[in-house]
């Protein structure tokens, strides 16, 4: 019960100081950790301010007390999966559909009841990256721990680099897992046009476009034949864009290409939104 009332009164001040609630809990309930309270100042430096502390080691000192009773409530000093509550606004909602369109990946974690999300990139994306891991961070909903490279053998003897990072665990994302995995194989909802974008748009395009000739091919190869004409459709119906499914040339792969003549239509929905290290995916 007491539990309750705290998380209640975290969401009131998340929405009184216009802090994300994932946000402000995490400060509440790792407080007492001073590098935690730093990292937060380097995200937003009037944060503290905000909640009416003139620095961190007043916050500090007041957290410790709201962070034992919590610890006695709890065994984790961080907020669980099943009290980190939604509803998640649309720019969240747009960058995981997006991501999801192109290299993002959900998982349903098998130890706890909630769903993260995966992003990643090659090494040389690596600004893209961290721009989108940026993003998240300061809605609240990751570590703000800079991602690492990490390096891969890959075909012929290539050293692959890798960037990546994860959402926190949401019991309120499972939604969204369950819309877009089905057995573990990856398929687009059927209202995926409720939540395209221009935003999420964008990312699909960051994470999986590429220019070819004066036109935009979109790497859908593993989705089925009838994904890709459902996102086509989607593309005509919130954007008025043109574009058609083709072979990948493998069997049973397919991708989409949005056509020459949209393109000055994509350039103008996207570019607001586009990283610079990726308007060159749009012939910039």
């Amino acid at each position: 019960m007491l539990l309750n009332i705290i998380i209640t009164l975290l969401d009131c001040l998340a929405k009184i100081f216009q802090v994300n609630f994932a946000f402000i809990s995490d400060i509440f309930l790792e407080g007492t950790n001073l590098s935690y309270l730093n990292s937060v100042l380097l995200t937003d430096p009037t944060v503290l301010l905000r909640l009416g502390w003139q620095s961190v080691s007043y916050a500090e000192k007041d957290l410790n007390k709201i962070s034992s009773a919590v610890q006695g409530l709890t065994k984790s000093t961080r907020l669980r999966a099943d009290k980190r509550i939604g509803p998640h606004n649309h720019v969240v909602l747009s960058i995981l559909f997006g991501s999801l369109l192109g290299d993002g990946h959900g998982e349903r974690r098998k130890q706890g009841n909630g769903t993260r999300f995966t992003f990643y990139q090659e090494g040389f994306h690596v600004s893209y990256l961290l721009w989108l891991h940026n993003l998240l961070l300061n809605l609240g909903y990751c570590s703000p721990n800079i991602p690492n490279i990490q390096t891969r053998l890959g075909e012929k003897g290539t050293v692959r680099k890798i960037i990546r990072f994860r959402t926190w665990t949401f019991t309120s994302f499972n939604w969204i897992h369950e819309l877009w995995y089905i057995k573990g194989v990856k398929v687009v909802p059927l209202n995926t046009g409720d939540f395209l974008t221009p935003l999420a748009l964008a990312i699909w395009i960051m994470d999986d476009g590429g220019k070819v000739n004066q036109a935009l091919k979109l790497s859908t190869n593993s989705f089925s034949y009838s994904d890709c004409l459902l996102l086509v459709k989607v593309l005509h119906n919130n954007f008025k864009l043109k574009a058609s499914v083709q072979s990948a040339g493998v069997p049973n792969q397919y991708q989409i290409y949005i056509w020459k003549e949209s393109m000055p239509l994509l350039r103008e929905i996207v570019l607001p939104y586009v990283h610079s290290s990726m308007s060159y995916k749009l012939g910039y």
